[in-house]
């Protein structure tokens, strides 16, 4: 009995050998995880921050050597854009923007997204720049500033009615929109663009005049000024051009790429990605908002039946949890509540129609 229980043992001492290096082998290849790669595609807005988060952490599990960004964007909430940047900057895995494919663009705060990255490529045909920000629904945000040209003879008196005031810095020139918010929010986009592009070594001074001149540039030029590091005909080949490049993270860490040939695992949004992104559109939120307001009108001009109110509240608070998700204009949101509380009021008090002209109006 003894001998077949060191017979067992011997046995199993050997199938625990032989099992041991190939799981020490899984390991290790499971470790040298396939490339991420996450697609942004349209607007920028909370959606897109969720879903390149969540992308980042599953490349984190996976101990990715490199997160690529694909872009194809024309800009989109500021909020947005800053927390996906926060991300990039405290990723201990190397991430690379790409824009692509050809006839793509990375404007406004896709040019914010390329300067922050790691390593910032293109493909051919593609722009990027025009990150001047625009305020959703502020006051005069539509008007244009005055040519240059027209305003040259009375700029040309300034100086010499303020000798003394010190000396004006280049970068960051005097206001000329004559709208005290746009100025401040263009001076806090344009130096918060250059210190991204100090950080990582990049044109400076074209960073400066994509947001305050709204400049934009083909994918050659951003190669030739040095706003770019990369130009790749596709991701297989921005892999390979990328093979053997050194990469200094934030954290003061060197990692050299080892990408030529590395398979690609495209992480695509999910079912809460694509529903946070209906919910953030401006479009279908105030629809919500219109759907709830009717029901709730339906259900106290006509009590009773009780689905058009439920649907009604259901519909409101789902708006009201976009708009939280969106830099609203509360003033405006505050008029169309007051004008829907005007008009069920017509319904129940002889206001002689005063009452639902103010709500028309609100």
């Amino acid at each position: 009995m003894p001998d077949t229980l060191r017979s067992r043992f011997a046995l199993l001492l050997v199938l625990f050998a032989m099992v041991l290096p190939a799981h020490s082998i899984a390991d290790e290849r499971s470790g040298d995880a396939p490339v991420i790669a996450l697609r942004i595609e349209g607007a920028i807005g909370p959606a897109t921050a969720d879903y390149v988060s969540r992308g980042l952490a599953h490349a984190r599990e996976r101990n990715a050597r490199l997160v690529v960004l694909e872009m194809d964007t024309p800009g989109g909430l500021d909020t947005a854009m800053r927390a996906i940047i926060r991300e990039i900057l405290a990723s201990p895995i190397p991430i690379a923007s790409y824009v692509s494919p050809e006839g793509a663009r990375a404007a406004s705060a896709g040019t914010f997204l390329l300067y922050a990255s790691h390593v910032a490529a293109m493909a051919p045909a593609t722009n990027l720049g025009a990150a001047t920000p625009v305020a959703i629904g502020a006051p005069g945000g539509g008007s244009a500033p005055e040519p240059e040209r027209a305003r040259e003879p009375e700029d040309a008196k300034k100086p010499a009615s303020g000798e003394g005031s010190g000396r004006t810095d280049d970068r960051n020139p005097p206001s000329r929109s004559g709208n005290p918010m746009s100025d401040k929010m263009t001076s806090d986009a344009a130096a918060y663009l250059r210190s991204l592009a100090q950080l990582r070594g990049r044109d400076a001074d074209f960073a400066e005049r994509a947001v305050r001149e709204a400049a934009s540039m083909t994918a050659r030029e951003a190669l030739e000024a040095g706003v770019i590091d990369l130009l790749a005909t596709s991701l297989e080949h921005l892999l390979d051009q990328l093979d053997g490049r050194e990469i200094v993270l934030d954290s003061g860490n060197t990692v050299t790429l080892a990408t030529a040939g590395m398979q690609i695992e495209r992480q695509q949004p999910d079912w809460r990605n694509r529903v946070l992104a209906l919910l953030s559109n401006p479009q279908v939120a105030l629809v919500l908002m219109m759907i709830g307001i009717y029901g709730l009108f339906f259900e106290f001009t006509s009590p009773g039946f009780g689905v058009p109110g439920v649907a009604g509240m259901i519909c409101l608070l789902i708006a009201m949890y976009a708009f939280q998700l969106l830099p609203v204009n509360w003033a405006g949101v505050a008029l169309i509540a007051l004008g829907a509380a005007l008009m069920l009021a017509e319904a129940f008090l002889p206001s002689f129609g005063v009452l639902g002209v103010g709500g028309i109006i609100a």
